[in-house]
């Protein structure tokens, strides 16, 4: 039953609102375009130096390999580095869990079609099942990286680059669009400051 003291949309305001929908959807698409614009120029650009490479590079981030052999390392160090890998673990579960049971299940955006794009056979990794966007290994090589690097300053620049590099490969080897690893970029960095800030509190616990 409608609320008697709540007055129905006018024809103004229904006019109103479908035009903001209809800018956001031309918006959409324009993104779309711009994002198929820029994975189809790194696909058609030949790279055979760096091809191989980047393929390696990729499937050694599946499953956050290399930030956890890297937190592992740190974590045998006690004080700023063992507290600098528990932000970066934590940082890379809460990554993980939101790209994986969140993003893809809500925006469900299918992978590129990487033989249409023509990338060449030897960039080549293992095209996974599940949906493209937000790309979950740029996700947690970011968090990791932002987490470790503000709690470790000294390894901000070469975690940072191999985050970047991670996040490339994937457009690289065909797997994720530009957008989906830019995505993954900004859940990467929210990951990390909750996982910073949770470990901050239960440290001001400890201390106190």
């Amino acid at each position: 039953m409608a609320d008697p003291d709540v007055a129905p949309p006018t024809a103004p305001d229904r006019r109103s609102a479908a035009a903001a929908r209809s800018s956001a959807s031309a918006v959409l698409r324009d993104l779309r375009a711009i994002d198929g614009a820029l994975y189809a120029a790194v696909a058609a650009t030949p790279t055979p130096t760096l091809d191989r490479a980047l393929r390696r590079l990729s499937h050694a981030a599946d499953h956050s390999k290399i930030s956890l052999t890297v937190a592992a390392g740190l974590a045998l160090v006690p004080g700023r580095p063992r507290r600098a890998a528990l932000a970066g673990v934590g940082a890379v579960a809460l990554a993980s869990a939101a790209a994986n049971l969140f993003g893809k299940r809500m925006v469900r955006r299918r992978r590129p079609d990487r033989e249409q794009a023509r990338v060449v056979v030897d960039r080549h990794v293992p095209m996974p099942r599940s949906a493209s966007f937000p790309s979950g290994h740029t996700a947690s090589a970011a968090a990791f990286a932002t987490a470790v690097g503000v709690a470790l300053p000294a390894a901000a620049v070469p975690l940072g680059a191999l985050a970047a590099a991670v996040g490339y490969s994937r457009v690289h080897t065909g797997v994720h669009y530009p957008g989906d690893v830019a995505a993954g970029a900004v859940l990467g960095f929210a990951a990390a400051a909750t996982s910073l800030a949770v470990l901050r509190v239960r440290l001001d616990r400890f201390s106190g």
